[in-house]
């Protein structure tokens, strides 16, 4: 269950400027792989976050606004599909929560330090102190909520994305690994922001004529 209960033991050791951070995007077949960080003030409590996941899409909007507006600093990081590609997808992910958090800033957009980090199941490659929390979204209200940014504004990207590559149900399914996905790739082929990584074994179970698809 989600709560302060975490933060408030590095709260009551007179650390204040905490980071949280969390990704979305490991599981997608294509895109960016997005992390944020947020350094919310001690103490708060914002109703209604929780894990991502757990939340409807209109929830989630509605509490990502909460969270932009009421947090001391916000941090976005991403990773594309041709590094996730090279690096492979957790080395990616840790990368992009560096990003997320070397990228924190205030609202006048003056960058912001964290004292300490507390992350979704990774370490990162900073020399801040910082905790590994598994399952954190879960536990963790202010990796929650990191967990909620992350999600929406990956979110908005893939409606950019179904817009620059119709046809293949981005909007709808995120770029996850959905039936409908997979039989666009197979008639259609792959889109330049696909996870090549990801769709070896789509392609090898094409037929000769689709295969010709991914090689275009």
């Amino acid at each position: 269950m989600v709560s302060l209960a975490l933060e408030q033991k590095i709260w009551q050791q007179g650390v204040t400027l905490v980071g949280f951070c969390d990704e979305a995007g490991r599981g997608p077949l294509l895109g960016d792989v997005v992390a944020a960080a947020v350094i919310l003030p001690v103490g708060l409590l914002i109703e209604g976050v929780n894990d991502s996941k757990k939340l409807t899409s209109k929830k989630r909007e509605n509490l990502y606004d909460i969270i932009c507006n009421q947090a001391i600093a916000i941090g976005i990081g991403e990773v594309d599909n041709y590094l996730i590609d090279q690096i492979n997808i957790r080395q990616a992910s840790r990368l992009a929560m560096k990003r997320a958090v070397e990228n924190l800033r205030d609202h006048r957009g003056i960058k912001v330090q964290p004292e300490y980090l507390m992350i979704d199941g990774e370490t990162i490659d900073l020399q801040i102190p910082q905790e590994k929390i598994i399952h954190g979204d879960a536990l963790s209200h202010g990796i929650a909520a990191a967990s909620i940014i992350a999600k929406v504004y990956r979110d908005r990207k893939c409606l950019v994305w179904d817009q620059l590559y119709p046809g293949y149900g981005i909007a709808r399914h995120k770029g996850y690994c959905t039936k409908a996905h997979v039989e666009a790739l197979l008639t259609i082929g792959p889109t330049p922001i696909h996870r090549r990584t990801f769709i070896k074994k789509i392609i090898a179970s094409a037929t000769i004529e689709q295969q010709e698809l991914f090689r275009a």
